[in-house]
């Protein structure tokens, strides 16, 4: 297993975070970005950069970036506006222990060697802290604008695989390379099935970032991506309303809940129990300030799951799926 991969899953769990860092899906989110003029779904990023230091200083663990290259107003979410790899790099430049991870670059639409060439920068200048998450993409109407086939992206997707395992030296002219040279294997983690079997994703990929659900839903899913993947990492996500009070009980959403940190806890040792190694939390509905929420959440909550130190076929839509 890759260096940051033993980071990520350190102690048998761990909980990280997923940008962008704001709480723009709030009713005075909403406001605020009506009266800046900003898209629907476009952040406020003018805290961005102090809130992944404090993220860092605070020990979470990863902070996790979505790819989302254009902006599709039916879609109505633009992530964290900034292009993956670049904000990446920044992000290496300003924080000093937190993984980088994406969730996740949609290979297919990329210059392969140049997605290639990005990753490895971002591997270099962060101190070998880039979790790679990639994923075939599910969005028809970016392919044509980017010159690819949307029916072929899976073909695509193996493709780009094999090339950032052996750094495209089987595909250069002798003597040609994509520099910097990876300092070790990039670590891959798949988002969705990217229109693979669950047996080639399980032997070809090096853990799975999960959609959100439910303890129950992610003990079956664990069990199925164990199943072709052995002890290989399983992620997901969690979004969060973490409320002021300690012990206001959980009111489940869609992809997450509303709760105090007592209801956060338990569901993460309950996520854990179930076989899930790590969990970024969104902050997307959360009402409070984040400032205070990362405070309150690694003061009381983060101490139970990051105290330890390190020791060492299913159904299509049941692997790393809804």
């Amino acid at each position: 297993m890759s260096a940051p991969l033993e980071r990520l899953t350190a102690g048998g769990f761990s909980v990280g975070l997923e940008a962008p860092l704001d709480n723009d899906w709030t009713p005075a989110g909403e406001l605020a970005r009506q009266q800046a003029g900003r898209r629907h779904g476009e952040p406020d990023l003018a805290q961005h950069a102090k809130l992944a230091q404090l993220a860092d200083r605070l020990d979470f663990r990863a902070l996790w970036v979505r790819d989302v290259p254009l902006y599709d107003p039916s879609f109505g979410d633009a992530a964290q506006v900034f292009e993956v790899f670049s904000y990446l790099g920044y992000l290496a430049g300003v924080t000093r222990d937190i993984l980088l991870g994406t969730a996740a670059v949609v290979l297919p639409i990329r210059e392969p060697l140049l997605t290639l060439k990005s990753a490895t920068t971002v591997q270099r200048l962060s101190g070998d802290r880039l979790l790679l998450g990639v994923a075939s993409g599910d969005r028809p109407v970016e392919y044509p604008l980017f010159g690819r086939d949307f029916e072929g992206r899976g073909g695509n997707f193996r493709e780009q695989i094999a090339l950032l395992r052996d750094a495209a030296r089987s595909s250069l002219p002798e003597g040609m390379a994509v520099l910097p040279a990876p300092t070790s294997p990039l670590p891959l983690l798949v988002a969705g099935l990217a229109q693979q079997s669950p047996a080639w994703i399980g032997s070809n990929l090096d853990g799975c970032l999960a959609y959100p659900g439910t303890p129950e839903d992610h003990q079956r899913r664990v069990a199925n991506w164990r199943a072709v993947a052995g002890a290989k990492p399983y992620s997901s996500f969690i979004h969060l309303d973490l409320a002021e009070r300690a012990d206001e009980p959980m009111r489940r959403w869609r992809f997450g809940f509303r709760g105090g940190r007592d209801a956060l806890a338990a569901e993460l040792r309950a996520l854990r129990a179930a076989g899930v190694d790590h969990v970024g939390l969104q902050l997307r509905r959360n009402l409070r300030p984040l400032d205070e929420t990362l405070h309150e959440i690694a003061e009381y909550v983060l101490p139970e799951f990051h105290a330890q130190s390190t020791t060492a076929a299913a159904p299509l839509e049941e692997i790393c799926n809804v």
